[in-house]
């Protein structure tokens, strides 16, 4: 099968171990001109210094940075708040939360560019390449999408060093030092190396990057009071924030108090189960706290049914699923159930622990009187009689049955 040829590709570009040495790859491969982006969701200054200089060295003939942050927090991070979506009891969906605007961003910028290619570093094991390209194809379905792990000889990150170190590439890692990570403002992940053994401890000393460990954090507690409207974290402390200075505050408060650190092994999407480590303080801060304020303020019918929705929203975020009809379904519905969630949710912060302190709403559900063992106006306790005969009726019909049954 003849390969096919590219004028010029959009490559996704962090400046890490695979798409470091993709640009050169593409280069030798193709014969294409190549466009480095990079997408700013807040990994940090360090991950992002010096990218431009760095792509040009290594044969990109243009640099792009877009500043996804207030974007990718509040359309993507709160609206996971709002949803309690969380993936297999543990993930927050940090990394997956993250690849759709990326993707979205890359297309637009292909189009801008008039390019024929995109190209991204995602291996052919990882569910990034299903994340990435379902949301390419959602906004340029007939684009040609590039995979040099599915394409090239190098089957390790060993030999991907060697491939840079032959060829002059500059990398921040080390043979010694070379965990997978992928950071951006909601969290940290980390695998490979020792975590791929799921009876190794992980060395939380070394790893953690965005807090302490839990026998690290203060000895005293921590107190804070998060104001939410419609679902949404709008101050901290009596103070008002936009979403990407509130997340990055709560990462702070939380990461001292070593909170967010999970360690699980997840069942990846392409079939295999995989060893990682996640930190997300704040955003572990931000799920207790709207968890709690929804307890009494959405109904038992709606809140019960959100959790089956929470479960698939989750299932979809992680599975590249986003830029879908169901997915914008599911938001829709969990815009409505959130008109009702505001007030304010106190917290404390204690060595890795998430103890609610208090929460009030002005919609709250929750009746002083009805819910006290005093007697009240709203609740006749005698009526409960007829409910339990007429609730209870079916295991009575089928208690006489069985009673039958055994004559």
């Amino acid at each position: 099968m003849e390969k096919k040829t590219f004028k010029k590709v959009v490559l996704a570009y962090s400046g890490g171990l695979d798409t470091s040495i993709i640009i050169s790859w593409l280069k030798e491969n193709y014969g294409c001109e190549v466009i480095a982006v990079a997408a700013d969701v807040g990994q940090g200054a360090g991950e992002l210094d010096g990218l431009d200089e760095k792509a040009a060295k290594t044969g990109a003939s243009k640099y792009i940075c877009v500043d996804c942050k207030p974007e990718f927090v509040k359309d993507f991070c709160f609206e996971a708040v709002k949803a309690n979506a969380l993936y297999e009891g543990k993930y927050m969906l940090g990394t997956s939360l993250a690849r759709p605007i990326i993707a979205k961003k890359l297309v637009d910028i292909a189009l801008e560019e008039g390019a024929d290619a995109i190209c991204h570093g995602c291996t052919g094991k990882g569910n990034d390449q299903v994340r990435f390209e379902l949301a390419i194809k959602a906004f340029a379905p007939d684009m040609p999408i590039i995979a040099p792990w599915r394409e090239w000889d190098i089957k390790s990150r060993e030999e991907e060093i060697e491939y840079a170190e032959a060829r002059k590439i500059p990398l921040k890692i080390n043979r010694e030092t070379n965990y997978s990570k992928d950071k951006n403002l909601w969290h940290l992940s980390h695998e490979g190396l020792d975590l791929e053994d799921p009876a190794n401890e992980p060395k939380y000393d070394e790893i953690l990057e965005m807090g302490v460990s839990p026998e690290k954090a203060p000895d005293v507690p921590t107190y804070i009071t998060l104001t939410f409207e419609k679902g949404v974290a709008v101050a901290l402390n009596g103070e008002k924030l936009e979403p990407v200075e509130m997340l990055a505050k709560l990462n702070e408060i939380g990461g001292a108090n070593g909170v967010g650190i999970a360690d699980m092994v997840e069942n990846r999407l392409v079939g295999m189960k995989s060893r990682g480590v996640y930190e997300t303080p704040g955003g572990t801060i931000l799920y207790a706290a709207h968890q709690n304020l929804e307890e009494i303020t959405v109904d038992k019918e709606t809140q019960h049914f959100k959790q089956q929705v929470s479960l698939k929203l989750a299932d979809n975020i992680y599975n590249g699923q986003w830029y879908t009809p169901l997915t914008e379904a599911l938001l829709a519905f969990v815009d409505k159930t959130q008109e009702n969630v505001n007030g304010d949710v106190k917290l404390k912060l204690y060595k890795g622990n998430i103890v609610g302190a208090g929460v009030t709403s002005p919609d709250t559900l929750h009746d002083l009187q009805t819910a006290s063992f005093d007697e009240d106006d709203d609740y006749d306790q005698y009526d409960a009689k007829g409910f339990i005969t007429l609730y209870g009726l079916p295991i009575k019909v089928k208690a006489k049955l069985d009673q039958k049954k055994k004559k």
